[in-house]
């Protein structure tokens, strides 16, 4: 066990608190690497003789870097390192549902507009509640700030936007320490920064800002993944079926593009997963149809590769998203802000 008797220094003088000064001295020495993950320190009876403070002082002190992650006690042991630190950088907890292409571009835009200055851990909790609730009780306390998307699923594989238990734990974070992207919830109050997507208007303006391309079709198909491990907001589905009634549009849901598909001419599909997407093109090109001129394409989140392929999309733009909770956090911002989205017309209707 290390000997306090050169590391620590009180000053009695200072008008920084006893308890403050000693949470820095053990943070400034366990960044330095003069106390390393796994070692005892001293105990509360020890430092408080030591140092001549009142044992209410170093326990405050203890309690602060208990809190924060940093030492942990094991009964009957004592206390001991739990984790290495880094002052001059921002600590950051991002908690993303799944792991795709589109949360991926957000969290590289995130780390890139946020720059050096912060460390940022990445956690999945792959739409369970359960999950993210313990990811969020082992490190509350630990960060500067938690960014979070929220989309969870029922047992039924539905899509939630946020769940009781999940509402209760983020509000245990303070306001001004919590960025929500790509929803919101209410129940946090406007305090709280939030970067999101209104599922069901998005999908609607897209959509009417296209009608002129998509009047010449018969009918509309959505195609709407369902009972999936990654469910899709059902808001998309609300607003495509308020888009075609408004509009007069002949229209279907289907779950997926199944092998062989009855493609007729005039129709023009809505894809939202890769691989519909893929199979729908495949299955066009084989059936001789023209895309874009017999059988309309629309795909929902742009990528490189559908642009390159000319895929007319519509998507909301990830890299902003990404920027956006940055700009929030370093500028120290809590507004209610919806990402920007965009009907992007290539071609293919």
């Amino acid at each position: 066990m290390i000997s306090f008797d050169n590391i620590i220094r009180i000053e009695n003088d200072s008008r920084i608190p006893k308890y403050q000064q000693l949470v820095q001295c053990l943070i400034e020495n366990i960044e330095r690497g003069y106390l390393t993950v796994g070692e005892k320190i001293p105990s509360i009876n020890e430092v408080s003789e030591k140092f001549y403070l009142s044992r209410d002082t170093v326990e405050k002190a203890y309690n602060q870097l208990k809190k924060q992650k940093i030492i942990l006690s094991v009964k009957g042991k004592g206390y001991y390192v739990a984790r290495n630190v880094s002052q001059s950088k921002l600590k950051v907890l991002f908690l993303l549902n799944k792991l795709s292409n589109y949360k991926l571009r957000i969290y590289n835009s995130f780390l890139e507009s946020l720059g050096t200055t912060a460390k940022v851990d990445l956690h999945l909790y792959h739409c369970d509640a359960k999950i993210m609730l313990s990811i969020l009780e082992e490190n509350m306390g630990a960060y500067d700030y938690y960014v979070v998307m929220p989309h969870f699923k029922d047992d039924k594989l539905r899509h939630l936007n946020i769940n009781d238990q999940v509402t209760e734990a983020l509000q245990r974070i303070p306001s001004e320490k919590l960025v929500i992207m790509d929803n919101v919830i209410p129940e946090l109050g406007e305090e709280v920064a939030s970067i999101y997507q209104d599922f069901k208007g998005d999908i609607y303006k897209a959509l009417k800002e296209g009608i002129a391309r998509l009047k010449k079709y018969d009918k509309l198909v959505l195609v709407y993944p369902e009972k999936v491990l990654y469910p899709y907001p059902s808001e998309i589905k609300c607003g495509f079926q308020k888009f075609c009634a408004n509009h007069n549009f002949d229209f279907e849901i289907i779950p997926t593009i199944y092998p062989e598909m009855e493609l007729e001419v005039n129709d023009a599909y809505i894809t939202i997963e890769e691989n519909d997407l893929v199979s729908l093109i495949k299955q066009i090109r084989d059936q001789k149809f023209q895309m874009g001129e017999d059988i309309g394409v629309i795909s929902y989140n742009d990528t490189p590769l559908k642009e390159l392929l000319g895929i007319t999309v519509m998507s909301t733009n990830f890299k902003v998203m990404g920027e956006t909770a940055a700009y929030m956090i370093k500028k120290h911002k809590h507004e209610v802000v919806k990402n920007v989205f965009n009907f992007i017309d290539r071609g293919s209707i």
